[in-house]
């Protein structure tokens, strides 16, 4: 309470011109005080006991601001019909908990408590910064355990260093000796963090510190009693061998009662590894560095003069040494920074790895990283890793690229991101790289084979304040993706072993996650190269339509949707899209198997409504697993679902057959800029079987436009159909558009950002066969009409300055006519269509298909379809209504 009440008293006196009250409850969500509000709100509050003594758990009260932050462990907003009480609907509130500083519990919640009218989302703020000034306050009162200490020690200095009880003072200034001797900030910290390990160890009593050039620093514990019994430590330090250090210190009042400071006797002493050998007055060798926390809290720089003694308290003569810490061996501030370092291990678990994006996750390590571990990090990778693919061996040679850079200062001299890097053999990054582990640098100006990376501009990130490195591989089931770096500017001291363990955690993780998002990359773009493989190639250019075409793979991975423009036989056209149920590898390979079916049936030139009937029968097989081995692995191999839309436009007609299984419907934009959809029936997807398809024919205005797509376009969880139609309809209704304008309108207007199925469109424009391009006739079934059948067609070639092709289509002609005469029955016509190839149709009242012989030597007939396959590109057969129609075609000259 003595923490809560300044705070309480400040924000109540902020908000005395705001009908709000303050609420302050304590672990258990009993309220302990309410204050401020005005004399309307009060009474409400009244009326529903929100007043002393009142249990706000969310138990006893339901969802509310104090109840649901102690829930939730966070602070938390509330309005009106937010609550889950009736009675506390007309209220609006926030609530926040307040935390003791050094081990994490709760210890109270506060909350501030208005009308709902009066609400407002700055509450939240309000509330939290209240939390933590209190929390603040608590950490303060948490040292005056250790000014006691303090005082005790500074009694017992004056009672031995001089007169009068007091200890001795000197004007030179903190860190700065006598004869010019300096420690600098960085030094300084350093000596705060070792003395912080050695407070924090019980059985140390005597450490050494090596400083950069050589200077050696002697760090003692010594044991304090408080006037009140509270008992403690002091360190003390002395620059061993170098000019002594006085520093201004606090005056011990003269009514205080003096206390003897016992002296401990130093136990073990080590010598850390790596360090120099120190002088042979300088005692003991020193520790080694204890893996622990940082520690309590640190005191201004205190004199000491002891009698007797020499600056280790070992000998006779006098020294100066001056006090860095004082307080309780692993309390204070050590457990204060290392429920920090959780607190960073938790916010990684939890803001690391949200995408499956390489890059975004490189991107999240520096979030959590900077500023609260260190000052600037980058993520650098190779490109492989971020195309999905595996990453090879990395070391010195290896190019890697900047992914992710996060800084406090924007100045540092840095690559940027997205620069390719290639770090030189002498850096700490390739000796991470080649040995797989972590490397630190706490003093980057002795790092020279870190400067050899570029002397000039990381010479200059020296002298702007980068002085210690840490970079870490990142390594995940045993491949090594990448390295991170983390560098220190800001924060004086430099990294230690203990930070070397958090930045491997805190990497460690990350690469988890980079080889989640890698692997599903991998899978992805295999996915997406099979989906395009398996559509068209190039643009289709018939005369009959002008075509635009777009697929879009969905944000979750590509799918079976699909389109296609295929060629038919009279110049006519297919155009055709289908949508496979489902994502990934299967519904793209189911996509590709009936899209070759879907050719293969054209090839058959089937009327629409039998193609789809032959591709329901072919689904349904699939699902069935006819034919298929089946592997116990693989216990689901059929086809989820499908639908499909099949259209048959002919130029010549200008009329356009469609039929559907499950698909929504085309849609027809008139050259006006009319458009309406189909009213086309939907019948079943395919695989069902059981209902016949049925068409629909429509004669279209030529440059009228046909827009076939896929129900990802029109409808997602948060849209309905109806909807998605109607907008589609108010885009397409737009007169002397292109194609192409209209798919990038439509998609404009109807695609979300991040699709959740894919999408296929398709857009055609129509064109009509100029009748000049058409020659025709129709004879009875007479022998004699073939010479007028030659005729003819010798004429009309002539006339389109086609003589090149006259003998050949004369021939043909002639063959096919004279079949039709021999083998059918009804009258017989002939067609010529000049298009991009020349065409020549005969059909008859007959449904028998000719079939293609090889005549032998001793035959007398079966060579005429022979000669026609040869003297033709392509020939076929279609059945129409009333009969067939045998066709070929020709290349023009």
């Amino acid at each position: 309470m003595r923490a809560i009440d300044p705070v309480l008293k400040d924000l109540t006196a902020s908000l005395a011109d705001v009908n709000m009250v303050v609420a302050l409850c304590d672990a258990q969500a009993r309220m302990v005080g309410r204050y401020g509000g005005g004399r309307q709100l009060l009474e409400r509050l009244d009326n529903i006991n929100f007043a002393p003594g009142f249990d706000a758990s969310e138990r006893a009260a339901g969802t509310n601001g104090v109840g649901t932050a102690l829930a939730g462990r966070g602070p938390i907003y509330l309005a009106g019909r937010e609550h889950f009480a009736d009675c506390l609907q007309p209220f609006t509130c926030a609530g926040a908990p307040v935390r003791d500083p050094l081990s994490g519990r709760i210890e109270a919640v506060l909350d501030l408590t208005c009308l709902r009218g009066d609400g407002d989302p700055a509450m939240l703020r309000l509330v939290r910064q209240a939390a933590r000034d209190i929390e603040a306050r608590l950490l303060e009162q948490a040292t005056e355990r250790e000014r006691a200490l303090l005082a005790a020690y500074q009694r017992a200095c004056g009672e031995a260093g001089g007169a009068g009880g007091r200890p001795q003072r000197s004007q030179v200034l903190p860190g700065r000796g006598p004869e010019g001797g300096s420690l600098g900030r960085i030094d300084l910290a350093v000596l705060r963090e070792k003395a912080e390990e050695l407070l924090a160890s019980p059985q140390r009593t005597l450490d050494e510190v090596v400083l950069p050039g050589g200077r050696v620093v002697a760090l003692l514990r010594r044991q304090v009693m408080g006037a009140a019994g509270e008992t403690g430590a002091v360190v003390e330090a002395r620059v061993i061998g170098g000019p002594s250090l006085r520093h201004a210190g606090l005056t011990v009042p003269a009514e205080s009662a003096p206390l003897t400071v016992p002296l401990a006797p130093p136990s073990t002493v080590t010598r850390r590894a790596g360090t120099p050998p120190a002088p042979p007055h300088a005692g003991p060798p020193s520790l080694p560095t204890a893996a622990a926390s940082p520690a309590p809290t640190v005191v201004g720089p205190q004199p000491r003069t002891r009698a007797g003694t020499d600056g280790n308290g070992s000998g006779p003569g006098s020294a100066d040494g001056w006090v860095l810490l004082v307080g309780e061996p692993g309390v204070g501030r050590l457990a204060v920074l290392a429920r920090k370092r959780l607190e960073l291990l938790h916010d990684a678990s939890v803001h690391i790895g949200t995408t499956l994006d390489v890059t975004r996750t490189a991107e999240e390590l520096v979030e959590v990283a900077v500023p609260r571990f260190a000052d600037f990090v980058v993520v650098d990778l190779p490109d492989s890793v971020l195309l999905g693919e595996e990453p090879g061996p990395l070391g010195g040679d290896t190019q890697l690229r900047r992914v992710a850079a996060g800084t406090v200062r924007e100045e540092l001299p840095v690559y940027g991101v997205g620069d390719p890097v290639r770090y030189v053999r002498s850096t700490p990054q390739v000796r991470c790289l080649e040995t797989g582990t972590p490397v630190l640098e706490p003093v980057l100006a002795d790092a020279e084979g870190w400067i050899a990376q570029d002397p000039a501009r990381f010479g200059q990130a020296i002298a702007k304040g980068i002085h210690s490195l840490i970079t870490v591989p990142l390594r995940a089931r045993g491949t090594i993706l990448g390295v991170a770096s983390f560098y220190r500017s800001e924060k004086p001291a430099p990294f230690e072993d203990d930070d070397l363990s958090l930045a491997h955690e805190l990497a460690g993780r990350a690469a988890i996650c980079i080889d989640n998002a890698r692997r599903y990359t991998r899978e992805h773009n295999t996915a997406l190269a099979l989906q395009r493989s398996l559509l068209p190639r190039g643009r289709p250019e018939p005369t009959a339509v002008e075509v635009a075409c777009r697929y879009l793979p969905a944000q979750a991975g590509v799918g079976g949707d699909w389109f296609d423009v295929i060629p038919l036989s009279g110049a006519r056209v297919a155009l055709v899209v289908g949508d496979v149920v489902g994502h990934g590898l299967h519904a793209a390979a189911t996509m590709g198997r009936l899209r070759t079916a879907v050719h293969n049936f054209c090839a058959l030139d089937l009327q629409p409504d039998e193609l789809l009937t032959q591709l329901d029968d072919l689904v349904g097989g699939l699902d069935r697993g006819e034919g298929w081995a089946m592997e116990p692995s693989y216990p689901d191999s059929g086809i989820a679902g499908a639908t499909c839309l099949y259209a048959v436009y002919d130029p010549v007609s200008r009329r356009c057959t469609l039929t559907r299984a499950g698909h929504p419907q085309p849609a027809v934009v008139g050259p006006d800029g009319t458009a309406e959809f189909v009213d086309l029936p939907p019948g079943p997807p395919l695989g069902l079987g059981g209902m016949p398809f049925e068409t629909v024919e429509l004669e279209l205005a030529e440059g009228s436009q046909l827009v076939l797509y896929t129900d990802g376009l029109v409808e997602d969880r948060v849209r309905d159909i109806d909807i998605g139609l109607d907008k589609l309809r108010a885009v397409l209704a737009c007169a002397d558009r292109a194609p192409e304008d209209t798919c990038e309108a439509v998609l404009d207007a109807l695609l979300p950002a991040r699709p959740k199925d894919d999408v296929a469109l398709l857009v055609a424009r129509t064109h009509a066969l100029a009748p000049e391009r058409v020659a025709e006739w129709e004879w009875p079934r007479d022998p004699a009409i073939v010479s007028s059948c030659r005729a003819a067609v010798t004429e009309q070639l002539a006339a389109w300055g086609l003589d090149e092709l006259a003998f050949t289509t004369e021939l043909i002609a002639s063959e096919l006519v004279t079949n039709a005469i021999r083998h059918a029955s009804g009258p017989v016509r002939l067609r010529l269509l000049r298009d991009r190839a020349l065409i020549c149709e005969v059909s008859d009242g007959s449904s028998t298909s000719p079939r293609l012989r090889r005549a032998r030597s001793t035959d007398e007939g079966g060579r005429g379809l022979f000669l026609v396959a040869q003297l033709t590109e392509r020939w076929g057969t279609r059945y129409t209504m009333d009969g067939k129609v045998i066709w070929t075609e020709q290349p023009l000259p």
